[in-house]
């Protein structure tokens, strides 16, 4: 009996667990009204495949083939080189030799079989700087059964001036000449007017002798490189008017030299660059006016074979022909892509009638295209500086499954239960954050729909680690849409003038036989712009738009000013939500430890809230005042550390943060003592804007503080340089008196 009267309490009591899980459970309405599915764009043609499933290497940005070989010579930023035999299906990367410095290029002498020669670009080492930092040197490899070089085997060669825009690719070209892109050395605007000046290696692409050395140089300068006997010009110069070549290659059948120019403002430009040709820099930017009042270069301007504004390239990254066989639909294209979104594009060229006869996108990923490289076979590989792998292009399979037709309204999304009142359908979760990314004054309303019982992973996307101070992500189910909506107040400081702009979407799509190993996901951007009646929202197109509001306000001239507001094209989207960043910014644990109101007047902390509705795979690993929070940056009673730190943290981390993208070398993650994100008494390294021997960070003093200055800037060398056009005044207050009271 004392056993039978055990069991029953012990079913009473498993009873009562299983009714209160199902009553927690079901307080969880499912979102099963989504239409947002596949693309508005026609598919891609084809797409990007990791060619070398288990290859992963730390910040590769260059690659060189050994001739003869099947093996490449891959060159890291920070100064290692690897060899890689492509010869058998899963290569493993052989580490040669470390400089220890940045290494931006690499190439492997015609004659390397005989005289082991490999040439490399980099910086001086930052503990032995240098006014001339660029550098071109000579290691000597030797061959066995595997390559080896020694450190000490290094000859330098040539020297040029670094600070910005240091270029660093070369090749081998016609008749064994090395060709060398060199940057015009400044942060932003080319600071040094370099571009038309012929007196100085920047702002080029010079053309040198590595075989023959004359006039006491370590090099010879061939005798029909085009400013040969000029007394203003440098006889290195094969042609300049360039900002900052990335990548550039010959096509060995025609000996065309083909070139990526990164632009600055608005444009990227691809160059078929021609002997003795002025490139423009910086009187134009491509076709289009920079400073029309500096000096102008030598000869006329060379027109770009083709141009992308900044709504599809950012960084473009130079190509090649392509010659090889596995593609023949593609042979004598020109192949490039862009760094910051990832985007393949081809053209072709008909050289006679100097005319772009086909010219068109082939691919829109996640990878961060840093170098293009054929290999032994013509064939050629993409080389991703995030997840270090390499990538070969392949067709897309045509579908026998008609294509679903994307919502272009925002009421067709299957979100809102009332587009109208702005009200989310079943099952859609509002949320906030602590610390919320500056955009311009507007205010957000931000949902997070999840499908059906699907759930979230809470914390478990690490990659890219180990980096410093990496902060894990969530990872989300398939079909998940993050939503936000950006309204301006029309009269500043009145709230019933609000008008809803835009409505952004994120949209999750996972990637076909992706073990999400390394971190790489497809979240695509898409924006509804509101109609003036604030009823509905219709889809922007592709390249984004922009509209001007009159804005109400006292502190204006006549009360009233004009505040300009960029709706972002789906490029654009990639340039922050990056994998780097765990591509949803603002759904952290970080960010949503706080308490919300959900409309019962009883504001609940949301990450407990979530975990009651059951939406994580596991619950909270503990309760959330001992989980991970940021500061409200805005609610004076914080610590003014915790409040600065945070700032940075939701308006710079997630490009300043290792494989974010930003150029500039620290880190400011706030999940990181200060003294190791590299930004303490550190020069920076995009320029110094005039400002009297400034550091990116100098405690205690805000005057010469870089961060602080690019915050307050407008324009050129604004910082954020995407997604705002105005200075957040409370912020720059903020990060000033931090900077004043830091010891």
């Amino acid at each position: 009996m004392m056993r039978l009267r055990s069991w029953l309490m012990c079913g009473m009591v498993l009873t009562l667990i299983a009714q209160t899980t199902l009553a927690t459970a079901a307080e969880r309405a499912l979102w099963t009204t989504s239409k947002v599915v596949g693309s508005p764009e026609p598919p891609d043609p084809y797409r990007l495949e990791l060619a070398y499933p288990q290859l992963k290497l730390e910040d590769p940005l260059s690659a060189g083939l050994v001739p003869g070989t099947k093996q490449l010579l891959i060159a890291g930023r920070h100064g290692q080189i690897w060899g890689v035999d492509l010869s058998g299906n899963e290569p493993t990367p052989q580490l040669i030799v470390n400089l220890k410095r940045t290494v931006y290029g690499i190439a492997v002498h015609p004659q390397f079989e005989q005289n082991g020669f490999v040439y490399v670009t980099s910086l001086a080492d930052a503990a032995n700087p240098s006014p001339n930092g660029s550098r071109l040197s000579r290691l000597t490899f030797t061959r066995g059964e595997k390559l080896t070089a020694d450190v000490k085997s290094e000859q330098l060669i040539l020297e040029w001036p670094s600070g910005g825009h240091n270029g660093g690719c070369l090749r081998f070209g016609p008749g064994g000449m090395l060709y060398l892109a060199t940057g015009d050395g400044s942060g932003i605007a080319d600071g040094l007017q370099t571009g038309q000046d012929l007196s100085d290696l920047l702002g080029a692409i010079l053309r040198i002798d590595v075989d023959h050395s004359t006039g006491g140089k370590a090099y010879g300068i061939p005798k029909d490189n085009p400013f040969v006997g000029d007394s203003k010009a440098r006889g290195e110069v094969w042609s300049f008017g360039h900002r900052q070549v990335w990548k550039f290659s010959f096509d060995q059948p025609t000996g065309q030299l083909w070139a990526g120019e990164v632009g600055q403002d608005l444009w990227e430009m691809v160059y078929l660059v021609q002997r003795g040709g002025n490139y423009g820099w910086s009187v134009r930017e491509g076709t289009h006016p920079f400073r029309p009042e500096r000096p102008k270069g030598q000869g006329e301007f060379q027109q770009p074979i083709v141009e992308h504004s900044h709504t599809d390239f950012r960084s473009i990254t130079g190509g090649w022909i392509y010659r090889g066989k596995r593609l023949p639909e593609l042979v004598g294209a020109y192949i490039y892509g862009d760094y910051d979104t990832g985007k393949v594009w081809m053209l072709r060229y008909d050289a006679k009638a100097a005319k772009v006869t086909e010219h068109r996108e082939l691919c829109d990923t996640q990878v961060r295209i840093v170098e293009i490289i054929p290999d032994a076979d013509g064939e050629i590989l993409f080389v991703d500086f995030v997840g270090g792998g390499l990538h070969h292009l392949v067709p897309v399979p045509p579908s026998s499954t008609p294509l679903p037709e994307f919502p272009r309204r925002l009421s067709e999304t299957g979100l809102f239960a009332s587009t109208k009142d702005h009200k989310p359908a079943t099952g859609v979760i509002p949320y906030d954050v602590i610390a919320p990314l500056w955009s311009d004054g507007a205010l957000k309303d931000r949902f997070m729909a999840v499908p059906g019982d699907s759930k979230i992973e809470f914390d478990t996307v690490v990659y890219p680690a180990p980096a410093p101070g990496s902060i894990p992500g969530w990872r989300f189910p398939d079909g998940t849409v993050m939503v936000k909506t950006f309204s301006l107040e029309l009269e500043s400081g009145n709230p019933k003038s609000k008008r809803r702009l835009e409505t952004r979407l994120l949209h999750h799509i996972k990637m076909p036989g992706n073990d999400d190993e390394y971190g790489a996901q497809v979240w695509n951007g898409y924006t509804y712009l509101w109609n003036d009646e604030q009823t509905d929202a219709e889809l922007v197109e592709a390249k984004g738009a922009d509209r001007v509001f009159q804005i109400k306000d006292k502190a204006a001239p006549n009360g009233v000013r004009e505040q300009k507001w960029h709706f972002p094209s789906r490029a654009e989207c990639t340039l922050c939500h990056t994998m780097a960043a765990k591509y949803v910014l603002g759904a952290t644990t970080g960010q949503l430890n706080r308490d919300f109101d959900y409309g019962d007047g009883k504001p609940k902390n949301q990450l407990q809230h979530l975990s009651d509705l059951g939406l994580f795979t596991k619950p909270l690993p503990s309760e959330p005042k001992k989980l991970v929070r940021l500061s409200a940056y805005h609610d004076s009673n914080e610590s003014l550390d915790a409040r600065a730190r945070s700032y940075l943290q939701a308006n710079c981390s997630h490009c300043h943060r290792k494989w974010g993208g930003g150029n500039a070398d620290f880190v400011l993650l706030s999940s990181l003592p200060l003294k190791e994100t590299g930004v303490i008494d550190v020069k920076p390294g995009q320029g110094t804007f005039d400002l009297k021997d400034p550091r990116v960070l100098i405690p205690g003093d805000p005057a010469r503080s870089m961060l602080l200055y690019r915050m307050q800037k407008t324009g050129l060398g604004r910082m954020p340089h995407v997604a705002s056009n105005m200075v957040d005044e409370e912020a720059v207050k903020l990060i000033e008196q931090w900077i004043r009271e830091l010891k």
